[in-house]
């Protein structure tokens, strides 16, 4: 008796290899489960379609919103060396910011109620600050008419000493007259403005500066003028600036002198000179006082001269002897 056909086309031992194996399932269903597995592959296809175009759409939305950024980053990366470069060729460009050297020597000779104190000796940057060294020079050595001989140190503060320099008035101002020297502080003002440029402090300890702007004097008022039948608009000064013969000596670093000093020098030797006279007793400064408020705010004069009188030295401190150094 034959065996079952459907038996031997199922089993692999009996049929030929070369022989193509029947389909297992009938010709509907296996219609109909391959339907089903393109379905779910279409539909997979669509759903990693949806995700892959969002996070596409999320990757350029943020590549847009970085782009300026990372521009903005290159620009500042790009710019950083030029910038440092312009400050070093500015820097090194003035020749007031590089290292000063003096080429004149001047001395003064000091004295405390009339006993010596000691010389100091100033080394003048005639190369940098023309104007302020031949100011200095002039009156120092008597070459215009004038001199800081028998001149008293007015200031005495933690940092500098300052000394009062010549009057601008009266028999300092006519002896000034007599060798057409007049007591100008525009050139001076034009070398401070050049050697402000420059970074840093600029009053070191050591240094010898002259005062040559008032940085709290208020701007010149403007107002009307009658001239030869036309109205001019004409500046009016208000209180008395500088007259560029007040200088400073530094016993420390000074940064706020720099508004209103021009460094001219600085001390070769003495500088202990320059110490003993900042140790010097002073009238005790009275600023936070509630009374010299209210006197200052109504403008009551008396506080005024109080406030003047603030770090004077109780001691005569004069400068007894000066000149060049040959």
């Amino acid at each position: 008796m034959l065996p079952n056909p459907k038996i031997l086309q199922s089993s692999p031992q009996l049929h030929h290899p070369t022989c193509p194996l029947p389909p297992l399932l009938p010709p509907q269903l296996e219609n109909t489960t391959t339907s089903q597995s393109l379905r779910t592959q279409r539909k997979l296809s669509r759903r990693e379609l949806t995700i892959s175009s969002k996070s596409s759409l999320l990757l350029l939305v943020a590549a847009q919103a970085l782009e300026p950024l990372n521009k903005f980053n290159a620009k500042a990366e790009e710019n950083l060396p030029a910038d440092k470069s312009k400050e070093e060729t500015r820097s090194t460009s003035v020749p007031m910011c590089t290292d000063k050297v003096p080429t004149k020597k001047a001395f003064l000779d000091i004295s405390i109620d009339g006993e010596p104190a000691g010389r100091i000796i100033i080394g003048l940057y005639e190369n940098e600050t023309p104007a302020g060294a031949a100011r200095f020079s002039n009156l120092v050595s008597g070459a215009a008419g004038i001199s800081y001989r028998r001149k008293e140190f007015v200031k005495i503060m933690p940092n500098y000493v300052q000394h009062g320099g010549v009057r601008s008035y009266g028999v300092d101002a006519e002896l000034a007259r007599r060798t057409d020297n007049n007591l100008v502080v525009k050139g001076l003002v034009d070398e401070w403005e050049k050697t402000n440029k420059c970074p840093g402090t600029k009053n070191l300890a050591g240094s010898l500066s002259m005062i040559v702007r008032d940085p709290s004097r208020p701007p010149p008022k403007l107002k009307l003028v009658a001239r030869e039948g036309k109205l001019e608009i004409d500046q009016e000064e208000v209180g008395i600036g500088p007259n560029g013969t007040e200088f400073v000596i530094t016993t420390k670093d000074s940064p706020e002198l720099d508004a209103s000093a021009l460094v001219i020098g600085r001390v070769l030797e003495g500088m202990e000179v320059a110490v003993r006279l900042g140790q010097v007793k002073t009238v005790q400064e009275n600023t936070s006082s509630p009374y010299f408020r209210v006197a200052k705010l109504i403008g009551d004069k008396r506080a005024v001269v109080a406030e003047r009188g603030f770090n004077r030295p109780y001691s005569k401190v004069v400068v007894t002897n000066c000149g060049i150094v040959d």
